[in-house]
């Protein structure tokens, strides 16, 4: 399957310049250069080693050909923004790219990536998963790792409030999230103050709750059509609408909540100032360090998830497509999801997480143990090696997870969505049918038909 990892300004070992595109040839051997953001695992993380290990078989057979990672500084929107200028201006050479996945329209319809076999995305390929790699009827990425949002809890806060059976299971929906929350309340564990945070701030995050409490209401809505332009009316919004403002009620929500990030919201709860967390599958080896098992557990959210992740693609204007899609078909194989799952990742292949044949072929990752032991930090495995929640929590979660809106315009759709449900935080918050009203005339604007 393709590669695609974020571009870098690349510069030479030694230089301040970006490296020139010289039109050289599949034939020709040298470097595939990849552009990724930063990998959450850390220093000598999983992607590097299979870079590492690709370049090995390479090198074995005497091909002359070698993969270098390049890691973007900055935010998601930062990053998008290198990449997108780079490319555009062909003034850096860049063979695969890493795109979050609500870039690939965009990045489709500017010719800035071109299309790909469909056989990258075989049946092994969990469904909604494959289906981000897609734009326009072609096949353009093929899905590195995946992510969705899980509902993370305190065991000890629950025993502490006196709930028997901490073990939320499968996950709870809204109603006994509630029920424990006002449980929580009226047996405040130390250091307790609110039911759950999450992710509010004005940035990416915002959109992806409110997409989460959308899709639940409302299952079937599509905000924009297959074409990526607004297909949604005023009262299709208020039911998404009314769902986002009872997440958020003040009542069960940390109040820091609203300008939070990933990593504020990770730390609030770390600190045991909430029993509830939203977050994504990168944070289960982060929060296992400071918290055990008995005292954590994660199960599905209440509700539908929204899929995040990243997908890799062969920039149009690389020097060797054909070689970069060779690496992008190793990095995205069947053992080498297995090794982002074991490091911490969300495979995007449901091979990953039930066929126990598959292993990962490099040196184990820095949280890896023996199977049905814990990895560093205590965090705890399955009988083969595998994060203890894979395949029972965060498998059926990206299997029924859905896709924030697909447009080549998202960057417009994401700034005004956010933006104008930002009112749901203020001191005097419009009604559910005046911000439905404000949010679809905004929509129409950003995303005209």
């Amino acid at each position: 399957m393709l590669l695609v990892v974020p571009v870098l300004l690349l510069t030479a070992c030694g230089g301040g310049g970006p490296v020139s595109r010289a039109a050289v040839g599949d034939d020709v051997p040298g470097d595939i250069v990849v552009a990724s953001g930063r990998d959450v695992t850390g220093k000598n993380g999983v992607r590097q080693r299979l870079i590492d290990a690709w370049n090995a078989g390479q090198e074995k057979e005497g091909t002359g050909f070698r993969a270098r990672l390049v890691e973007l500084p900055g935010s998601a929107d930062e990053q998008r923004s290198q990449l997108l200028g780079a490319l555009q201006s062909g003034s850096a050479a860049y063979d695969v790219v890493n795109l979050d996945v609500t870039w690939v329209p965009e990045f489709a319809a500017a010719g800035l990536i071109g299309p790909l076999p469909a056989g990258l995305l075989d049946d092994d390929v969990i469904a909604p998963v494959a289906s981000t790699a897609r734009w326009d009827g072609h096949v353009h990425a093929a899905p590195f790792n995946s992510d969705a949002g899980l509902l993370y809890y305190r065991r000890d806060h629950l025993r502490q409030a006196g709930v028997r059976d901490p073990d939320l299971g499968t996950g709870p929906d809204w109603p006994e999230l509630e029920r424990l929350v006002n449980i929580l309340d009226d047996h405040r564990p130390p250091g307790y103050e609110r039911g759950w945070t999450t992710q509010l701030a004005a940035y990416e995050g915002r959109t992806v709750n409110a997409m989460e409490a959308f899709a639940s209401v409302s299952p079937g809505l599509a905000l924009t059509d297959a074409d990526g332009h607004y297909a949604a009316t005023a009262a299709d919004l208020l039911p998404g609408i009314a769902e986002l403002r009872r997440r958020t009620a003040a009542s069960t929500l940390l109040a820091d909540a609203t300008h939070s990030d990933e990593a504020a919201s990770l730390a609030d709860f770390a600190a045991g100032r909430t029993a509830f967390l939203r977050h994504w599958p990168y944070a289960y080896p982060a929060l296992h360090q400071a918290l055990p098992d008995d005292r954590l557990g994660v199960t599905a959210l209440p509700g539908r998830a929204v899929l995040g992740g990243q997908n890799l693609a062969v920039a149009e204007a690389s020097r060797r497509p054909a070689k970069a899609a060779q690496l992008i078909a190793y990095l995205t194989g069947r053992e080498s999801e297995r090794c982002l799952l074991d490091a911490g990742f969300a495979a995007t292949r449901t091979s990953a997480y039930t066929d126990d044949t598959v292993t990962c072929p490099v040196g184990p990752a820095a949280s890896a143990a023996p199977p049905g032991g814990e990895g560093a930090g205590g965090m705890p495995r399955d009988r083969a090696g595998r994060p203890a929640y894979a395949t029972g929590t965060l498998l059926p979660a990206l299997q029924r997870a859905v896709q924030r809106p697909r447009t080549p315009l998202y960057g417009a759709f994401t700034q005004t969505f956010t933006t104008e449900l930002g009112a749901l935080f203020t001191d005097d918050p419009p009604s559910d049918a005046e911000l439905a009203d404000r949010l679809d005339r905004a929509l129409r604007k950003a995303l005209p038909g």
